[in-house]
């Protein structure tokens, strides 16, 4: 099993047109072979500490069957489509990769 943390920073004012954009392709994902998980969230201030928040960070939470599975899904029409789309929205991405251990 793979497991995908990709957190989005939205630049500021962009986060509601990007949210929208964003739903609009999951189903897109969902219907992947191998995909298991796909869900978009946002920063829920649960009174934690050290809970860092920001209201303009999307973090996607994503399962997948194998590697292969999230390569196919990196090069798959619909995100290479909606990534041009979000592009102006989207100040940087980071990623962690992960498997079970």
């Amino acid at each position: 099993m793979i497991y995908v943390l990709a957190s989005i920073k939205v630049r500021p004012g962009k986060i509601s047109a990007f949210l929208e954009r964003f739903k609009a392709n999951v189903p897109n994902v969902i219907n992947e072979d191998g995909c298991i998980e796909y869900i978009p969230t946002i920063d829920l201030d649960a009174k934690l500490n050290p809970q860092v928040l920001d209201e303009n960070i999307v973090t996607i939470i994503e399962k997948w069957k194998s590697m292969e599975h999230l390569q196919t899904h990196l090069k798959a029409s619909h995100m290479l489509s909606y990534r041009e789309e979000v592009k102006d929205m989207v100040e940087n991405t980071s990623l962690k990769v992960l498997m079970d251990v």
